[in-house]
């Protein structure tokens, strides 16, 4: 019997492990396309993108026009490039959002430019 339900109980598992690394590790909405253009964006490119999609949000969450958020949205934008590794950089240009690493470096460039964090 246990030579039975050894391979059934390790099927599982596997199973089980790889389920739960599918669901946390990806935070890409359901039916979400990254932008090809990303692939081969220059660094200035990625940077006004960012900084687009900063002001974007900072409007939404602290109220204000877009333009008032640019200043300090080209601040976190550039801080958070500059440390991303290449990887992390990478993964960027591949799925259009930052990975856990990199998500980390960015909430701190939002503290540095004095943002307020997304929810």
């Amino acid at each position: 019997m246990s030579r039975l339900l050894r391979p059934v109980l390790i099927g599982i598992a596997a199973s089980f492990i790889a389920t739960s690394a599918f669901a946390s590790a990806s935070s890409v909405p359901a039916g979400y396309t990254p932008d090809p253009a990303l692939k081969t964006a220059t660094m200035s490119d990625l940077t006004k993108r960012i900084q687009a999609a900063c002001a974007d949000t900072q409007a939404q969450l602290q109220g204000g026009s877009k333009q008032s958020f640019l200043r300090a949205c080209g601040c976190y934008a550039s801080k958070s490039l500059k440390e991303f590794s290449d990887s992390e950089l990478q993964e960027y240009r591949d799925t259009g959002i930052f990975n856990v690493s990199a998500r980390g470096k960015a909430l701190g460039a939002i503290d540095a430019c004095g943002l307020k964090r997304p929810l």
